[in-house]
């Protein structure tokens, strides 16, 4: 028996290993491919954003271009017409190459070239017009660097053209950009499909691991017990028989007989019958429920518990599992009130022929449980805090986003709006027979015409500032010190110490932007400063930002806590701005001795690759 149990066990260890090794080593490689598949996926769709800008753009420098070809046939001033004709030619060239580029790609700009048969034939569809708009615009600036001072009606054809066919290219260019976000949707959408199909594939191998391995091990531990307690009744039988022969045969049943009050004293040991009624309960699990052997007629499920529902979840166990076995946790509780976590086997087995009970071996996993559910008590509080700070986070976003919405609503209505309405009610009262009062009232239009367009500038600017796209950060740094401080009176100075000009990715230009303008109206409006610095410094790998200011100060621990919502939602904004490209904002004030606001942004993670 040894000798056959013995190989028995052999041959089941290298049935599961080989399950084993065969189960990891798939999980192993969906793993690989999965990563594989969805960073090549990924790798597709890294210029996607590039193509879809400039694809944008590219309706705005025609836009552009008819503006500044129009401006040339009204300017009658020779030199503001070279002026004009040398911003029209660079618009023409950016315009050029950026087209082209779209189509045919280019690495300078970071396109690909590999557009969709959908958007190649919009391509086609759109050229004749950007030819129309490209040989019209050259001309006029041939006609310029050639002879300058020709009149207005020189340019109408060309003029002309550009008007005609602005319109079509604009809406083609519109549907082209559509087309390029629909393609990059459906690409988004197939990498979530992976994802899905590759967990699909993961769950299906977990459960194929589950049948054909855990399963398995708990069957063959089931039906090892089983020849134990087989080899225990013959061991009995012949021990019994070796007492009528020999003294020997005596010694082993007390050698036994101390063996099974052993295990009645280290282990969780029981018999009960298969209606649940307690044969035999060893002594440790007497002592840990305060059983009596002498009890009879106790039922197992009322010694492991006092409360009802965990009675009821026994006998339901028992029930259910006498014939088949069963192995799991159960909760129980003391006749002291005390919780008791078991993990128990219910295993039923045939003492004699006619008569089945259940065998119960258990072990106490109480502090294992309790420290299972405390893990979790706490990830489930901290889940809930966090959720709970970021709904605040969310709302005050909201909320200023509405305020800057209504605030730039109100400029465009009070201000933009009125002047307009004024502008019209002066056009409609100009009496062309009244020459002094006509022209009287055309310089006041003039007049009104010059606030109209700054208005606009103005709330242009407060948007989004057009030498961010076009210039780059320091540019738009600079502009907008110089614009602050003209409209508050107060000193904005801007020093780029090491003169940098490097362009950067277009969303880390527009979040250093935004924590630069956070930060310089903070110290406007609540640190009552009369000097405002903004320094830029770089090495070859960081780019470092400077806001100082001679304000007031505050006590920067007030505004670190904005959990529950009290006050700190400027400073939460440019943290998470910062963060979103990798960078670090430190903060630091003293009452009555100014604020200083610095931010350090690895310039290898921004930059633009060329």
């Amino acid at each position: 028996m040894a000798k056959n149990g013995n190989s028995l066990d052999q041959r089941t260890f290298k049935r599961l290993s080989r399950l084993y090794i065969i189960a990891l080593s798939t999980i192993a490689f969906s793993v690989i491919i999965s990563q594989i598949l969805i960073r090549k996926h990924l790798q597709d769709q890294e210029s996607d954003s590039t193509v879809i800008n400039i694809a944008g753009r590219q309706r705005m420098l025609s836009q552009k271009l008819t503006k500044e070809i129009v401006s040339i046939s009204a300017e009658s001033d020779l030199e503001k017409r070279i002026k004009l004709k040398d911003k029209l030619k660079n618009t023409l060239t950016l315009w050029e190459v950026s087209h082209h580029a779209l189509q045919k790609g280019n690495d300078s700009l970071g396109l690909p070239g590999n557009n969709s048969f959908v958007v190649s034939e919009m391509f086609k569809e759109i050229n004749p017009k950007f030819n129309i708009i490209s040989e019209a615009s050259k001309s006029i600036i041939e006609k310029i660097e050639n002879i300058p001072p020709l009149p207005v009606e020189t340019f109408k054809n060309e003029i002309d053209e550009v008007k005609e066919a602005e319109g079509g290219f604009l809406t083609t260019m519109d549907d082209i950009v559509n087309q390029y976000n629909f393609e990059a949707d459906e690409k988004i959408s197939w990498l979530r499909n992976l994802e899905l199909f590759i967990m699909g594939v993961t769950l299906a191998l977990l459960l194929a691991e589950f049948l054909f391995i855990f399963w398995p091990t708990a069957k063959t531990v089931k039906q090892s017990l089983k020849e134990l307690i087989e080899a225990e009744k013959k061991a009995k039988k012949m021990a019994f028989d070796a007492d009528l022969l020999s003294v020997s045969k005596e010694k082993s049943i007390k050698e036994l007989r101390a063996l099974s009050q052993a295990m009645d004293d280290t282990m969780l040991f029981a018999r009960i019958t298969s209606n649940g009624f307690i044969v035999h309960m060893g002594n440790k699990f007497s002592r840990l429920f305060k059983y009596s052997n002498f009890n009879s007629n106790a039922r197992f499920s009322e010694i492991l518990s006092i409360t009802e529902s965990e009675r009821s979840a026994i006998e339901s166990l028992i029930t259910k599992h006498k014939k088949t076995g069963w192995q799991g946790e159960v909760k129980a509780t003391t006749k002291d009130n005390n919780s008791v976590w078991l993990e128990m086997a219910i295993i039923p087995f045939n003492p004699t022929d006619d008569k089945s009970e259940l065998l119960i071996i258990a072990s106490d996993i109480t502090k294992r449980k309790e420290g299972q559910i405390e893990i979790e008590r706490l990830t489930k509080e901290s889940f809930e805090e966090r959720m709970n700070q970021q709904k605040v986070i969310s709302s005050k976003i909201i909320e200023n986003q509405e305020k800057e919405q209504n605030r730039i609503a109100k400029d465009v209505h009070d201000g933009i709006g009125q002047m307009l309405t004024g502008l019209k009610y002066n056009l409609e009262s100009i009496d062309i027979k009244d020459i002094n009062k006509t022209a009287s009232k055309i310089e006041h239009l003039k007049v009104l015409a010059s606030d109209i367009i700054k208005g606009v500038r103005t709330a242009t600017f407060n948007l989004t500032p057009p030498e961010l796209a076009d210039h780059g950060i320091v540019p738009a740094l600079t502009k907008l010190t110089t614009e602050l401080s003209k409209l508050t009176g107060k000193n904005i100075v801007l020093y780029n110490k090491t003169d940098f000009t490097q362009r950067l990715d277009s969303l880390a230009e527009i979040n250093i932007y935004r924590i630069t303008q956070e930060a310089i109206n903070n110290a406007i409006k609540y640190a009552n400063s009369t000097h405002i610095i903004v320094s830029i410094t770089n090495s070859d790998n960081m780019l470092s930002i400077l806001i100082d200011d001679n304000g007031k100060g505050f006590d920067p621990t007030k505004v670190k806590n904005v959990k529950n919502g009290e006050g700190g939602m400027g400073m939460t904004f440019m943290k998470e701005r910062i963060k979103y490209i990798n960078g670090r904002l430190f903060l630091t004030s003293d009452v009555n001795k100014g604020t200083r606001v610095t931010l350090n942004i690895p310039l290898e993670e921004v930059s633009i690759t060329t």
